[in-house]
């Protein structure tokens, strides 16, 4: 008497191959559909990409892509409703869509992952999504650098000490101290759209790792889907995620950027420098004392930007021990990513709010702290390197004068002409011209320096090579 044949489990994409199901346990722990059903939009515009490139090339009816089409677009719309039902028991956002596209068309919908294995459509999913994504990010990213840039030019004269080892270094102006973030803002830009050509490539068609024996054309989906080309190796095209640990690098790069502005926030704010005032909406109090005023949009900045970072760390250690080619351990790859994307996003939307209509200047404690720590020393000692002296020479004797008034507890433009020149003879009442903050940033009159007329020069270029709002 021959075998009963034996009935598969629970239904699964692989069910013919178990003999049991599996246990809720392993359900739960094993699913991602929780997390990567934001990937739906893209998995519906890669599916279809795919489905027409088979229609094209005779794998597919002109009636099972006509089915598909229809029934990928009432998917999209149970989607954007809120009503599609999503199920654990369905795995991922890949067989939760082609599940219930198949409860639509029928067989047509079976016939939809010919050519393909989820190791390629997850790869295209996340590089379409990631890709979305950068430009969504450029974009915030310019919104801050020109907030930057219009607080800079209000303040391109406004002159605060400049620090060394946050000790009174040289003055400067705000709005030159506020262009060095834009600039910085501005390379992080360029790394974000160099990061886009590497991430703007098409793994579809590389299948489970080995490539497909049907005639597919990549180029075609490629096209549809807006991607620059293809990846030549099938291995490497479902296995690799540096292109996701190399957003995230240039992400934690512009956290760091943010982190540093932030720290600066937090301290200015702070009365004993005083220098800026962040306005109330971007503040909290205290549960117990009254007066308190805190910073929390700079300090939670901050706070995050070891967030980015550690997802950062995550990647780079999730990837680094992965024979070729896919393994499960790439399912931990989108949370980490989905965060940073999300992580960042908010920080920037904040920080070009705080920047653009929320923080203002207090002049008069930045003069004054410019005045502190004898900042135009440095004027002095190049005063007396035009009039001839060597310019250690001149560093040597200003710095006993520095100490001389230390001692008397004023500064160098309080000294008395004839004490000044007792440390070097060279010095004239001329001197005290480039000891005025005015006239030592005045001074700084070259491409990149401190003077107004560069700052406004510089955020006048700035704002030219801003993308179009």
């Amino acid at each position: 008497m021959a075998d009963a044949p034996i009935p598969p489990p629970a239904a699964g994409a692989w069910s013919g191959r178990f003999a049991e199901p599996m246990s809720d346990r392993m359900q739960r722990f094993n699913a991602s559909v929780d997390f990567d059903r934001r990937l739906a939009a893209v998995d519906i515009d890669g599916s279809l990409a795919h489905a027409r490139m088979l229609a094209a090339v005779g794998v597919l009816s002109g009636d099972d892509l006509a089915a598909i089409e229809r029934g990928m677009a009432a998917i999209r719309a149970e989607i954007d409703a809120g009503s599609f039902v999503w199920s654990r028991a369905n795995e991922d956002v890949h067989l939760n869509i082609e599940k219930r596209l198949t409860a639509l068309v029928g067989d047509a919908g079976k016939r939809l992952h010919t050519a393909r294995s989820r190791n390629d459509q997850i790869a295209t999913d996340i590089r379409l999504w990631l890709r979305g994504a950068i430009d969504g990010l450029q974009r915030q990213l310019a919104a801050l650098r020109r907030a930057f840039i219009d607080l800079a030019e209000v303040n391109a004269a406004t002159i605060m000490p400049g620090f060394t080892h946050l000790q009174v270094a040289q003055p400067v102006t705000f709005g030159h101290h506020l262009l060095a973030y834009e600039a910085m803002l501005a390379r992080d830009s360029e790394r974000l759209a160099d990061c886009r050509r590497r991430v703007n490539r098409l793994p579809l068609g590389a299948a489970a790792l080995a490539g497909t024996s049907y005639p597919i054309d990549r180029d075609r989906v490629a096209r549809e889907l807006g991607f620059d080309g293809v990846i030549g190796n099938s291995l490497d095209a479902v296995s690799d995620r540096d292109f996701a640990i190399e957003f995230a690098a240039a992400a934690a790069l512009i956290m760091v950027h943010l982190s540093r502005f932030a720290e600066e926030l937090i301290l200015w704010s702070n009365p004993r420098f005083g220098f800026v005032r962040i306005a109330d909406r971007f503040c909290t109090g205290s549960s117990i004392m009254p007066q308190k005023k805190n910073p929390d949009v700079a300090e939670l900045v901050r706070g995050k930007s070891a967030r980015v970072a550690g997802h950062l760390a995550a990647l780079v250690v999730l990837m680094k021990g992965q024979p070729l080619t896919y393994n499960k351990d790439n399912q931990e790859d989108k949370e980490p990513l989905f965060d940073t994307v999300d992580t960042l996003s908010d920080c920037l939307a904040i920080m070009a709010d705080l920047v653009g209509d929320g923080l203002a200047a207090v002049p008069e404690k930045m003069r004054a702290a410019a005045r502190e720590g004898y900042a135009t020393a440095t004027d002095l000692a190049d005063y007396l390197v035009k009039k001839g002296l060597p310019f250690r020479d001149a560093h040597e004797a200003v710095a006993r004068a520095v100490r001389h008034a230390e001692a008397k507890g004023c500064d160098l433009a309080d000294l008395p002409l004839a004490e000044l020149a007792s440390f070097a003879p060279q010095v004239g009442a001329d001197a005290f011209a480039v000891l005025t903050l005015e006239g030592s940033v005045e001074s700084r009159d070259h491409p990149g320096g401190t003077a107004p007329a560069q700052v406004r020069l510089a955020a006048a270029a700035a704002r030219a090579a801003l993308p179009p709002a």
